[in-house]
């Protein structure tokens, strides 16, 4: 089993609940998070664009704004079998891909262990066991 972690647009959050359902990922977790990413501001580009007045309302114009500002995101995560993680994150890319920066990021952790609240059942994930013996 693998989990995998996103963080992407908040505009694009009705588009990835879709793309996921529609490619047999119907549970996920998802909230509201901020963040920036390591992609540093060009002090010039920004003073040109604070001389004509404002800035752009787009995807690059959030990101020319101070540069520890801190930008609504949403972060997504999921648990799946270890042979659909190629599925996932190709359709969470598909629904999230603008070209801008800012996009977005996937992160892809193993799990090791599953435990259910309810039953108190789980322990190693069965692939581990299977590796282990």
């Amino acid at each position: 089993m693998r989990e995998i972690m996103c963080f992407i647009r908040a505009n694009k959050v009705n588009d990835t609940k879709k793309a996921l359902a529609e490619h047999d990922f119907p549970a996920f977790t998802c909230c509201r998070c901020l963040g920036r990413g390591k992609k540093s501001i060009d002090p010039d580009m920004l003073k040109t664009i604070l001389a004509a007045g404002e800035l752009p309302l787009s995807p690059v114009g959030e990101n020319l704004t101070e540069a520890t500002r801190l930008i609504a995101k949403r972060f997504f995560t999921l648990i799946i079998d270890d042979d659909d993680v190629d599925k996932a994150v190709k359709t969470i890319i598909e629904a999230n891909q603008t070209g801008n920066p800012g996009d977005g990021r996937i992160f892809v952790l193993p799990i090791l262990e599953t435990y259910s609240v309810r039953t108190g059942d789980g322990g190693l994930h069965i692939g581990l066991k299977e590796k282990a013996s």
